[in-house]
């Protein structure tokens, strides 16, 4: 089977929501945009750089798609992320979308209506690690289905008190088993947690 894996940039108080620039996601009045940036470390770089190497195809919600789309093919050959650029390009890319008709990013294919069935059915072919990553609103709904197998979160020393969280209501309640941890020096915490179980009532442990 294939493996869902979560990328996410996290605050403190669990808001994902347009990490990377002011305009990448401005929905609900959120003004907070580029938070992540002046934080970002190398260590955190070099952790981004592991989860590149691991993955074999990516998730892609219709925003975070379109952003992707419009920089990664454009990357030259001498530009600094050019490797990552070759890299992205080449992977399957997989985009959920109720509005898109077409995906020109090379390797792409649109999902159709019903997304859920369409993952659900990628996580029983054989495979390696699919990764989604940014797409909050299709990570909402993947959490909804309990169709995430592991979450690979980079937590922010910051807090901003609004916004789109990664756990937000609705989430089927799931154990979670720790299966990494680090600091960077910027002070930004490393979690890999693996899905371990449903959550029993009146307990935090995996059911037996």
């Amino acid at each position: 089977m294939s493996k869902i894996v979560v990328d996410t940039f996290l605050t403190v108080d669990g808001v994902l929501q347009a990490p990377g620039a002011p305009d990448e996601d401005r929905e609900g009045g959120f003004t907070h945009g580029g938070w992540q940036a002046p934080l970002f470390d190398e260590a955190a770089g070099e952790f981004v750089g592991e989860g590149f190497a691991r993955i074999e195809g990516l998730l892609l919600g219709r925003k975070t798609y379109e952003i992707f789309a419009a920089y990664w093919p454009r990357i030259a050959d001498d530009h600094p992320d050019a490797a990552a650029g070759q890299a992205l390009n080449a992977l399957p890319k997989y985009v959920a979308s109720r509005t898109l008709t077409g995906v020109e990013w090379q390797n792409s294919t649109l999902l159709g209506d019903d997304v859920t069935a369409a993952v659900a059915k990628l996580r029983e072919q054989q495979g390696g690690e699919i990764h989604v990553m940014g797409s909050g609103d299709l990570v909402q709904t993947l959490i909804r289905h309990d169709l995430v197998d592991e979450y690979r979160l980079m937590i922010f020393p910051v807090v901003l008190g609004t916004g789109k969280k990664l756990f937000a209501e609705g989430a089927v309640p799931t154990a979670l088993e720790l299966v990494e941890s680090r600091t960077t020096p910027g002070g930004v915490v490393i979690c890999v947690y693996r899905r371990a179980g449903e959550v029993t009532y009146g307990s935090f442990g995996p059911a037996e």
